[in-house]
């Protein structure tokens, strides 16, 4: 039995659980918690986080679960709490108004909202007393509620002001600043010089500590070499990647990645494994295998497909002696296990000894396991916490070592599998298990690269089951209408722009690896429901919300690319694609107007805009349209996956079909041909890859 329960014991997801019985009387963002507001005239608590949030679970035990904190918090708010998973698109208007305010933002996110939505103060985390230059949570709530009552009128003001801020920061898109010259090699040129500004020419990535992936900069980088041959971009992508899968960021053990590294070289991770970028790092390690063939990237590929495949996969069968199987994504697994961060993945060298016999002294030379530790959380050293490492070259290392690479492969493979047994035996961070369709879709999209790059079936297989799974159970009844979220057998939450461009953008890579229009079909039907339901007319950019829903003060556009893509960059991108695909003037017109409205942001700023920096690649470079027509089609369509072509649209079948206008006018034939077209300007069809790639070199 619990000694409190609030109003989130019903909900489903894993963050507002973890807060049910809490002794705050916490609401989950809805009608019944703003109407008390407003019936009652108190201003409204909004605490914003997410399961995996290590600062969260602190803020929560050192405050939430306080009693005399609660009871301030209970006696002057209407106190909500909100899973910012679930609700992307109330965390980044109330993330916007508190980096307004404070300079910063961050998670948790705690910001006061007067009881019409209008927030007029916040910050992040807050310690139960004074400490690291922030006032106490207790001071901040009797501050702010003393103010409510005796300075209004202040307080109205500043919510209004804030409010009017959040509209005029929404308000770009207005004016074309970009011109003819945003299509031009020099704007390309431009964005390469400006991400080596930032470049960490040692440890690779961009930037100090704590270091992202920032794999759409590093995507960048790797078309920018298709199209220029520059070395330094092909050397600074495979950098970044390289030490990532060398570092403490990558799982050395049970493969996948932690979501950042809170030091330069990529040793200490913050440990909490997100499906998100675990999608996105295979999605540009796929595009590196392609280009470099080093056998680590398909390695690497193949551990984190294991790892996702192990820990964050929803299996069961669809109904009972049904054939059709369920298969989503799960969003997250936890940092911290029994209240400590990193416990479930650090070892100490007698453990590594006793599991691994006389292996154990290579081993551990390998991954920089030692009596003292590499990792000490902040304090001091000789803490005995070793996070798994490779400091040198496998080869290098076996010829330092006196010992040969099979050897050395023999003794890391079978002391991997046995500290992975052994791990399982741990106490497992938490799993958040609701499923994002936005999140889905990224992984999706992931399958489908590892695929290509590595020519593994079951990433393909694996790809089209997630995908019926997700038409099937996020439909909301209208074919084209989705929910964002789905969980326990139930979707809610209607989705966000996210959502319908990460999936569209999907279907279109899924139809290019199965050769099955279907997926391009329903790709064409989402985009024309969100071109309906997300429009702004004026600027051709999109809304994060659909029209209609009305518990946001704000529609926000979001552009930047952050950890996940902007869905106004995919749905461009989209579009482009689309328009070659279905012959859409008009949907190309309107990539090229989203493109160009942002001007030289895109060049100045291309690690904040690295998937519109990409689709400015193509754009200013041109698209080859692929089409493999014949029978057994099949073989070229696989070998055709051997080569980097980043910039590309691909059909094949073995039926003619008048129906898309890439397959138009051409014959299918005994023997499959393949063409090379541009702008639907078609070279003579040839019938290998062989000759086909002559052509590409000779255009």
């Amino acid at each position: 039995m619990h000694k409190h329960t609030n109003h989130l014991v019903h909900e489903t997801s894993p963050y507002l659980l973890q807060h049910a019985h809490n002794p705050v009387n916490w609401y989950p963002w809805g009608e019944e918690a703003l109407k008390k507001a407003k019936d009652e005239n108190k201003p409204v608590l909004v605490s914003i986080g997410y399961s995996a949030c290590h600062w969260c679970h602190v803020m929560e035990k050192e405050s939430f679960e306080d009693e005399t904190t609660a009871a301030i918090m209970n006696e002057n708010f209407v106190n909500i709490k909100i899973d910012r998973e679930e609700r992307p698109d109330l965390d980044h208007i109330y993330m916007d108004a508190v980096q307004a305010m404070i300079g910063s933002g961050g998670w948790p996110l705690n910001v006061f909202l007067t009881p019409d939505c209008k927030p007029f103060y916040g910050g992040t985390y807050f310690p139960p007393r004074k400490a690291f230059n922030r006032p106490s949570w207790t001071d901040v709530l009797q501050g702010i509620s003393q103010a409510f009552i005796e300075r209004r009128s202040e307080i109205d003001a500043q919510a209004n002001t804030l409010t009017d801020h959040l509209l005029q920061a929404n308000s770009f898109g207005l004016q074309n600043d970009g011109g003819e010259t945003t299509f031009s090699k020099g704007r390309l040129h431009e964005a390469f010089e400006n991400i080596m500004k930032s470049a960490d020419t040692e440890w690779g990535g961009f930037g100090k500590a704590p270091k992202f992936p920032q794999t759409f900069t590093i995507q960048f980088l790797l078309r920018y070499h298709y199209i220029t041959a520059n070395e330094q971009a092909l050397k600074q992508a495979v950098l970044s990647l390289d030490k990532m899968i060398e570092g403490g960021i990558y799982d050395q053990v049970g493969g996948g990645f932690a979501r950042y590294s809170t030091d330069t070289e990529w040793l200490a991770p913050h440990f909490e494994k997100m499906l998100y970028d675990n999608a996105l790092l295979i999605s540009v390690l796929s595009e590196a295998c392609q280009i470099t063939k080093q056998g680590r990237y398909a390695e690497v590929i193949d551990e984190t497909m294991d790892f996702v495949c192990r820990e964050l996969l929803h299996s069961r069968p669809d109904e009972p002696g049904g054939q059709q199987a369920q298969k989503g994504f799960y969003s997250a697994l936890d940092a911290d296990s029994e209240g400590e961060e990193g416990k479930y993945y650090v070892w100490h060298i007698d453990e590594i000894k006793e599991l691994l016999g006389d292996d154990a002294l290579i081993f551990c030379r390998y991954f920089d396991i030692s009596e003292r530790g590499n990792w000490s959380e902040g304090a001091p050293l000789e803490t005995g916490k070793n996070i798994l490492r490779t400091k040198m070259p496998l080869q290098k290392f076996a010829s330092d070592n006196h010992i040969s690479v099979e050897e050395l492969k023999r003794v890391i493979e079978g002391g991997k599998k046995k500290l992975l047994q052994k791990r399982s035996e741990r106490v497992r961070p938490s799993l958040d298990d609701k499923i994002i369709l936005g999140w889905n879709a990224l992984m999706n999209t992931a399958c489908s690269k590892a695929f290509i790059a590595t020519g593994n079936h079951r990433y393909r297989q694996l790809a089209v089951d997630n995908m019926q799974f997700l038409l099937d159970k996020f439909s909301a009844g209208n074919s084209n209408e989705l929910y964002h979220t789905w969980k326990n057998d139930s979707a809610k939450y209607p989705a966000f722009l996210d959502d319908y461009a990460f999936l569209i953008q999907a279907l279109i890579l899924l139809q290019e690896v199965t050769a099955d229009a279907k997926w391009l079909l329903r790709a064409k039907g989402l985009t024309e429901w969100v071109v309906s339901n997300f429009s702004e007319s004026e600027t051709g950019f999109f809304y994060f919300t659909k029209s209609g829903q009305n518990d946001v003060i704000v529609r926000k556009k979001e552009i930047y690319d952050g950890a996940v893509p902007s869905g106004n960059s995919v749905m461009a991108y989209n579009l482009y694609q689309l328009s070659i695909y279905f012959d859409r003037r008009d949907w190309k017109e309107r990539s090229l107007k989203m493109v160009s409205s942002l001007g030289e942001l895109i060049s100045r700023h291309p690690t904040s805009f690295g998937i519109w920096a990409c689709l400015l690649t193509e754009l200013t470079t041109g698209t080859y349209e692929i089409a493999i027509l014949g029978n057994n089609y099949q073989r070229l369509h696989m070998e055709l996956f051997d080569y980097y072509l980043p910039h590309k649209v691909l059909m094949a079948s073995d039926i003619e079909n008048d129906e898309f206008p890439m397959f138009l006018g051409k014959l299918v034939q005994e023997k499959p041909i393949i063409y090379l077209c541009k702008d639907y300007k078609c070279q003579q069809p040839v019938s290998t890859i062989k000759r086909f790639m002559s052509l590409i070199a000779s255009d």
